[in-house]
């Protein structure tokens, strides 16, 4: 039975949840299809402020790519080809392109291609006992460029070596010392952490949080910033969220952004 990407959104929150129980949430080329639709979707509407990305259950948040699979969908270069950069890479770049915050609620395993996804979030909330690697030097090919992208501007070159050359499994802790994630918590705690990460997200202006996202991803980018740039840096002082604030801190009072 193929896998599915379930959706669901809640005053502005999105929740994104990867379902294939029968193989520890195993991404499927289907779901990878419909990952990258509801990514797109999510990134066009305005009404959405932060994003949870999770699996079902909670023995695994993704154990990879499906691999009963691959001896049909990456049957010849040409079909890896289509399988790895207009599925996989395609929706790994929807969830970096993400203009509000993403958060990674990971329960379990979270191996390669779970691990790509996560990689591509903001933000990694994760349990004590969850597991993270890609130990596909094992399976006999190699990670797709197009997907290590996140990995390697979340980690470094030498993290990400390590993860594919040695195929280790890494404790949540240890993936924390490493830069994986952002915060280790009980395992029961996840949900109710990740779901704490995302309300305080929300409380925030959702112009500065896409501004934030936008001018970190710039500075990555490198160079000097243009005339322009500089000025659009300012572009707050023309919103009403930013005399709401004024208004709200001066006042003593909880501020009510709108987004505009």
């Amino acid at each position: 039975m193929p896998g599915e990407i379930l959706f669901s959104q809640d005053a502005g929150l999105a929740t994104l949840t990867l379902s294939n129980p029968d193989k520890l949430n195993a991404v499927d080329a289907g779901m990878w299809r419909s990952l990258k639709v509801r990514m797109d979707a999510i990134n066009a509407d305005p009404e959405v402020r932060c994003v949870v990305l999770r699996g079902a259950g909670d023995k695994a948040f993704a154990a990879g790519g499906d691999i009963e699979e691959f001896i049909t969908v990456r049957a010849t270069v040409d079909d890896a080809l289509h399988y790895h950069e207009e599925l996989v890479a395609a929706a790994l770049d929807a969830i970096r392109a993400c203009p509000v915050p993403t958060v990674a609620q990971i329960q379990g395993a979270c191996v390669g291609g779970g691990l790509e996804i996560a990689g591509c979030c903001d933000l990694r909330i994760a349990g004590e006992s969850s597991r993270f690697g890609a130990p596909i030097n094992k399976l006999g090919f190699s990670m797709y460029p197009g997907e290590m992208a996140g990995l390697l501007d979340l980690v470094g070159p030498a993290v990400l070596l390590e993860i594919l050359l040695e195929g280790r499994i890494l404790s949540a802790s240890e993936a924390l010392t490493k830069g994986l994630l952002t915060r280790v918590v009980a395992d029961d705690a996840v949900e109710p952490e990740a779901s704490a990460t995302a309300a305080r997200i929300m409380k925030g202006a959702p112009l500065v949080a896409r501004w934030h996202k936008q001018w970190v991803h710039r500075l990555m980018q490198g160079g000097p910033l243009s005339k322009e740039e500089k000025r659009a840096a300012f572009d707050f002082l023309a919103t009403a969220d930013y005399k709401e604030g004024l208004d709200a801190f001066l006042a003593k009072r909880s501020p009510r952004f709108t987004g505009h």
